[in-house]
């Protein structure tokens, strides 16, 4: 029976137990949730099935490597400071990792030994984790294979609000720690500015 590792249970990872739990009840897999918070753990999992709570200090070895050495694969949802902790372990128990971070310097420089053990690292590859060019790839190869001619592309990413939340002057929202946003804004940004986007569908 496969067993999903996944470290941390906060706001940015509801949809994914939801989508998880789902998936490990069809397959007869079991999710191992852990988390610091129990009372988070509680409120979070309440009847879900094939799910396992578990109340970990990710920063105490023993109990974070003994869930790794659990898990066919390793989820962090984790505050991005901590996910090299996680990264460690997996490479200690050769298991898989995937994060919703970007590859910080930390994290690339355990790169030699990643690809010595055969082990797979996924982390973020723009907004959480590449939805923005992944959903534009998409668009853009549909538009092609129907004959169209792409000009010129512009995208917004995920920065706008439903209709019914949209109370407040920036008409943006994220759901990121404020501390995390300030952390990422001080990498720098690079902002391509092309015309407007005219596709020619041909008959």
């Amino acid at each position: 029976m496969k067993n999903i590792v996944l470290f941390g249970a906060g706001k940015s990872a509801t949809c994914l137990i939801d989508y998880l739990s789902k998936v490990c009840l069809t397959n007869h897999w079991i999710l191992t949730i852990a988390d610091s918070n129990p009372d988070l753990l509680n409120k979070k999992l309440s009847g879900l099935k094939a799910v396992r709570p578990v109340r970990v200090n990710v920063e105490n070895p023993a109990e974070k490597d003994s869930l790794i050495e659990s898990a066919d694969l390793v989820i962090s949802l984790l505050p991005p400071t901590l996910h090299i902790l996680v990264a460690r372990g997996c490479i200690a128990a050769s298991k898989s990792l995937l994060t919703a971070s970007y590859a910080d310097e930390d994290i690339r420089r355990l790169q030699p030994e990643i690809m010595q053990k055969g082990i797979f690292f996924l982390c973020e590859m723009g907004l959480d984790p590449g939805i923005d060019h992944m959903s534009a790839m998409q668009l853009i190869h549909r538009i092609r294979k129907e004959g169209g001619i792409i000009n010129s592309f512009r995208s917004h990413t995920g920065g706008l609000v439903a209709p019914e939340s949209d109370n407040n002057h920036w008409h943006y929202k994220i759901s990121w720690n404020p501390r995390n946003v300030v952390r990422a804004g001080s990498a720098g940004a690079v902002y391509n500015r092309a015309r407007s986007i005219t596709i020619c569908l041909v008959d």
